[in-house]
Parts: structure tokens; sequence; C-alpha cells
């Protein structure tokens, strides 16, 4: 959305079938500035049967501690939710009052705010404007008769944020994207169509997928088909920012196309890209939810630092701060845009769920959210278990729990960590984000698509209270051979659903990785894509430091990572919690 005030001194046509903007004029020989007051009205986003706007007021007259604007429409527009403003309607007749932070209006101050509405037939931009009982856009209205009553102090569910009013949860009251190209693969397999309209990520894991790979769909064609698929109402789209420099500096499956030293490559021929497409006023009216860079900042914290987990691909990065500087970036770049939500990746409990790690992954993130150009307004919020198995909640124990005077933390599948589960830590991480000086109204995301772990081996209570690790091995329904491991699990199965504000403090579970598609190949592939071959996808591997040298536990006979693996699909799916029906 822009924020450039626009002069009001020339008339200018009406908005007509699915341009993206109007904007209101002066009469005639008007002279703006012996206007009291002006009034810049945008149509933002119009499709068959809605729109929505963004309105400016520039205040000329004396200074106000509150205002209220009104206007009538000559069609049947009805508003329905508002942001940055109180908006109602009578009849035709609309009234637009600020809210307790924008209430002041100095001379020559402005303020803007905006709304979505429905309508049919045509949508003609409002004739005249009246702020406080003046007349708006003519030169010499009546006097102002002053501040009007600014109204109870109620900020609503919206946030002004650093690029234009922004939803406070982008998911609530709004449609999630399905990627009819995941779909499609799903529902051509035995049982797919049970799962294949649930909304999944579109992952722009390298340059040439910004316009599509072997004719497959780019970033304008998913765009385009989420304005079909939105109608009327809201929907988020999401999309995985993934091809930093180095990327993925502990893992050989998903490293990318792009140099340790290729920061500018990756800003000019990746970041700026994505960031023009999506500032195309076409698409403002869709909310864009952006995963930031997967792995990336985690792996600073545990994989560069001298330890047993060090890699010195990961030392290469933590030593030029191009990670940082591209995550910083990408969340300048992308933070701006009134519609774009940014969620830093934040690893998962098994990464980063012991104290030695999440205090300094913390400070990591705020460095990132902080410098080159970043602010912490350019965070949405974060999201744990990114393409991960980690439950959502383990149901038959808590960290807290003791076993013959013991605590469980000691078992050697916890090892001392300070959760167990994935919502335990992203509400734990969201408390110390906050305190370090991340917004109060973080949001987190859960990624759910592969975590559900049911089917016949789902434990249904406790284990025995013989030993703390009879008790969590017998019963953790996360049935991996080490929490470390990431390819391909072998028992894994579909999650929970997408789903809304499912707990306060999360934003919305989300399948943020599409089930069936690959982790990584199982054994050496040839390919262009830039993907190595990780011993962690050989189902014949015996582990390493990382996941304390026990067996991969990766499924045998993997593609490349991100193609489609059918027989993964199926044991997804076979395993589902809650079970398909």
């Amino acid at each position: 959305m822009s924020r450039t005030k626009t002069s009001l001194l020339a008339a200018l046509a009406l908005l007509s079938g699915t341009s993206a903007a109007a904007l209101v004029s002066a009469p005639a020989g008007a002279v703006a500035a012996a206007a009291p007051c002006t009034v810049d009205y945008k149509v933002q986003n119009q499709w068959d049967t809605g729109f929505t706007t963004a309105v400016t007021i520039t205040n000329n007259g004396p200074a106000k501690s509150g205002w209220s604007l009104t206007w009538s429409y000559a069609g049947n527009q009805r508003i329905g939710n508002g942001w940055n403003a109180k908006v109602s309607q009578s009849g035709s007749a609309v009234t637009a009052a600020n809210e307790s932070y924008n209430g002041t209006l100095p001379s020559g101050g402005s303020a803007s705010f905006g709304f979505q509405a429905s309508y049919s037939g045509s949508n003609a931009v409002p004739a005249t404007f009246t702020l406080d009982g003046v007349a708006c856009n003519i030169a010499g209205g009546p006097t102002d008769p002053g501040p009007t009553d600014p109204g109870p102090t109620d900020p609503g569910p919206t946030d002004p944020g650093p690029g234009g009013p922004k939803a406070a949860n982008p998911y609530v009251g709004a449609k999630v994207y399905v990627n009819p190209e995941w779909s499609a693969k799903a529902a051509a397999e035995p049982g797919g169509s049970r799962i294949s309209d649930q909304p999944t990520a579109v992952w722009l894991d390298r340059i040439a997928a910004i316009n599509g790979v072997n004719g497959g769909m780019g970033l304008r064609a998913h765009l385009d088909e989420a304005l079909k698929q939105k109608g009327s109402g809201e929907l988020v789209v999401q999309l995985v920012i993934y091809d930093l420099p180095g990327r993925d500096c502990a893992a050989l499956a998903s490293n990318g196309e792009l140099g340790p030293n290729d920061l500018d490559k990756y800003k000019s021929q990746y970041i700026d890209p994505i960031t023009s497409i999506l500032s195309d006023a076409k698409y403002a009216g869709l909310r864009i939810a952006t995963v930031i860079e997967p792995d990336s900042l985690p792996n600073l914290v545990t994989n560069a630092g001298g330890t047993n987990t060090t890699t010195d691909a990961c030392v290469t990065m933590k030593s030029n701060g191009n990670y940082e500087k591209g995550v910083s970036y990408a969340l300048d770049k992308l933070g701006a845009l009134a519609n774009v939500y940014n969620y830093i990746d934040a690893g998962h409990h098994g990464w980063l769920g012991w104290d030695s790690n999440l205090g300094p992954s913390v400070q990591e993130f705020y460095k990132a959210a902080t410098t080159n150009g970043a602010s912490v307004g350019d965070v949405t919020g974060f999201i744990v278990n990114t393409a991960n198995y980690s439950p959502v909640k383990e149901p038959n124990f808590k960290v807290t729990d003791m076993v013959n005077g013991q605590t469980i933390r000691q078992a050697k599948w916890i090892d001392w960590n300070q959760y167990v589960d994935e919502q335990s830590f992203a509400l734990g991480l969201r408390d110390k984000l906050v305190a370090a000086g991340f917004d109060s109204g973080l949001g987190m995301l859960i990624d759910t698509s592969r975590n559900g772990w049911g089917g016949s081996a789902r434990p249904t209570g406790p284990g025995p209270t013989t030993s703390v690790d009879g008790y969590v091995n017998g019963g953790r329904i996360d049935l991996r051979l080490h929490a470390g491991n990431w390819c391909n699990q072998s028992g894994a199965g579909i999650g929970q659903r997408p789903t809304a504000a499912p707990a306060t403090g999360v934003d919305a579970y989300v399948w943020v990785k599409p089930p069936g598609e690959s982790d990584g190949n199982s054994a050496a592939v040839p390919n262009d894509e830039g993907k190595g071959f990780d011993r962690m996808c050989d189902p014949t591997y015996g582990g390493n430091a990382r996941n304390g040298n026990n067996p991969s536990g990766a499924l045998p006979n993997a593609p490349l990572a991100g193609h489609w693996f059918p027989a993964q699909f199926q044991q997804l799916m076979q395993n589902a919690y809650p079970p398909l029906s």
C-alpha cells in the first residue's frame, strides 16, 4: 500500500473494470491549498463482488485531537471490516472516526485508514467528503467547528505496521491458498483426495522458481490463482523464502544454488524480483505470509561454534555474516509491503530447546531483525517445526514430570531439554522474544504437515514408571530414533489440519512442507538444482554427533529434496493423526 500523499489538484478518471486505484478529485478551478481538508480515496483492489480501499485525510485547518470523516455512496456498497479507524455505515452514509492512537491531527498533518467492502453493479467513488462538518477538497469550506469526540479507546484487531495497516493475525477470518500443483499430485494418489484441498506453502527455493521451473507455475501465476480462490473474502498466500548464500550449511540435501559470498546476487536476483511482484497493486488485497529462510539463523547458533556439531560451512557463514545480512535484507524489503507478514524460521524444540541454545538464538534473531535496515516492525512472528516432525503436543507426559523422584528431563530422549513438544517451545520462545524487544503481539506458526504420528504404533498412555527412559519412551508419540532426525522419517504421519488461532500466541497451524515432497535423496543423484547427498537421508546411515550417533530413520528410495515421493505420501496418510476420514 502506498503511503505517499497524493495531490488532488487535477481531476482524475474514476475506477472502471478491475483497475487498482482511483482518486477523488477537486472540482474544476478549486485551489487545493485553500481547502480546509483534502481526502485521497483509493480503491486498491477490486473483484466482482468486493473491493479494498486506502483513505488518507490531510488537515489544512487548526490542529485536531480527534476526527470524524463522513461520506455517502451512490451505489449499494456495504462496508465490512476496517483498520486504523472505526468505520460504520447507516444506509448509504458512512462514518470513519479515529482510533485512540491516531486522533491527533496537526495542521498539515495526515491520517490514513482502510476497509474492505462489498458491492454489485458499479462502484463509483464518493463525490464529497466531510471532516468534522467541513467539506473537503473544496476551497473556502465552512468554518471548522473543532474536534469531535474520538470515541472509546479500542485499537481493534489491526496494527498500523511499518508499511501500512496489517491484521494482528493474518490467518483469522481468512482462507489459505491451495497450491493447485501440489493439490493435483495429492489427488492423483490413492486416497489423496482426502487432503488434496488443504492449503500448503509455495517454496521459492531458487531464482528460477520466481518465473516457474520446467513449465510449472511461477510466483505471478500463483498469485493470479490466489485472486481467483480469494473471492469476496480474505485469503493468505504462504511463500517460503529460501535461497540464502551458502544455504543450509549443516545439511547437504538442501544446499542451494548460491555460494557463500553471493549476497549481492541474493539481493538483486532473488529478493528484489520477489518484492517487485508482491508490490504490484493487483495483489494488494492478498495477505502474503512469508517464511523467512528455514534453518539459516539456528545453524549459526548450534553449528558454528567449535563444538562437535560444528561444520566448516557454518563457520564460514558465521564469519562472513551473509545469513544475517540476507535475512535482514529480506525482512526490510518484504516488511515494507502493507500486505506482507514475515515469519522468521526458529528451528524446533529438539534443536534449540536447551537454555544454552535458546538464549543465543533470541539474540541472533534480534540482531538480524534490527540491523542492515530491518526493524522489529518488519517481523510479524516466528515459525517452528518447518519441514520437521516434532509433535505439537506430547499428550502422555510433561517436561515437569518426575519418576521415582527423578526428573524425566534426564531421559535419553529428552536429554535435559527444557521442552518436549512444539507448542510449549513456541510459546516459551515467544515470551523470550518479546522480553528481548520484539512486539508484544508477536505471533507463532507451527508446521503440522508431518507431525501427527498416528497409526497402530501410537502410544495410548504413559510408559511404565520403572525408569525415566521407560516412562518417556513408552509414552512418546514421536517415534523417531532421535529428535535430531529430519529426513523422510519412517513412521511419520499427517498432523493437525491447518487452523487459525488454535491457541493464545499461536497465529496458526500450517502446512509449510507439502506432504509427499521429499526431504532429500537417499542415495547420490546427479542434478542441476544444487542439491547434494546427505547421509542423514540414507536409511543405512548410522548417524553422527548431531543426532547422537543414532541411525537416520530415513525411508529408502527417496528422490531429490522437493520432488514427489509417493511412498512417503502414502505412509503419511496411513499414520495421520487425527485420522483421515
